[in-house]
């Protein structure tokens, strides 16, 4: 691909839903033509302290790897972004805010594949989720309204199996006080902790996303 097509190619991504009057993200929300206009912009670069090779991005991409060979630091200038070890949205999952990521370390990586990301759209308002202990949304019932730095000191469980989210983008983190691998929940049902890219059921704290 030449530079202009790259060019092209770019421009295309950002500015795809801007002539029509709704689009639909990947839970089946539907969203308004104007949100277009608070789309976020991502940079990638294949080599340390944002050199080589760099594609820019201002939406989802399933597929990194058909633009880098490897990502070895991010610059993240409007928005923020979910980040994934393997194409189609799979493997490790990193949150990214705005900010410079000179290197894998500085978004806690464990080396410098990046293979697929995901922007996160704002959603105003409230946040709202109901979380269970059982698949298929079974077993106990806890609503969440806020952030929180423990699911066992709150809820009394270590596992949470299905959730439905109502409002607001929310991360899932491994362990408590926001640490270990953390998972993008947006809004919609999961009807099982492999919906949302999780290994097992165990969750241990939960944040809310407020950084636009």
């Amino acid at each position: 691909m030449t530079r202009a097509e790259s060019a092209f190619h770019i421009h295309y991504i950002c500015n795809r839903f801007e002539s029509s009057k709704s689009w639909m993200d990947h839970t089946g929300t539907r969203h308004r033509a104007g949100e277009a206009a608070n789309m976020g912009k991502i940079i990638f670069y294949e080599d340390n302290n944002f050199s080589g090779h760099h594609f820019e991005c201002c939406n989802d991409c399933e597929d990194l790897l058909s633009r880098l060979s490897r990502c070895n630091s991010i610059k993240v200038e409007s928005g923020c972004f979910m980040i994934y070890e393997k194409p189609n949205y799979s493997g490790n999952q990193y949150y990214l805010k705005r900010g410079e990521y000179p290197d894998f370390h500085h978004w806690m990586g464990v080396n410098e594949s990046v293979s697929s990301c995901r922007y996160i759209p704002t959603e105003p308002g409230t946040f709202n989720m109901r979380l269970y202990e059982r698949i298929e949304f079974g077993g106990q019932v806890m609503d969440l309204v806020d952030d929180c730095p423990s699911v066992m000191d709150r809820f009394h469980v270590n596992d949470i199996f299905s959730c439905n989210v109502k409002n607001g983008n929310w991360l899932f983190y491994e362990h408590p006080n926001y640490r270990g691998r953390m998972y993008l929940i947006r809004p919609g049902e999961y009807k099982r902790f492999s919906e949302w890219g999780g290994r097992n059921a165990r969750v241990g704290s939960i944040k809310r996303i407020m950084d636009y």
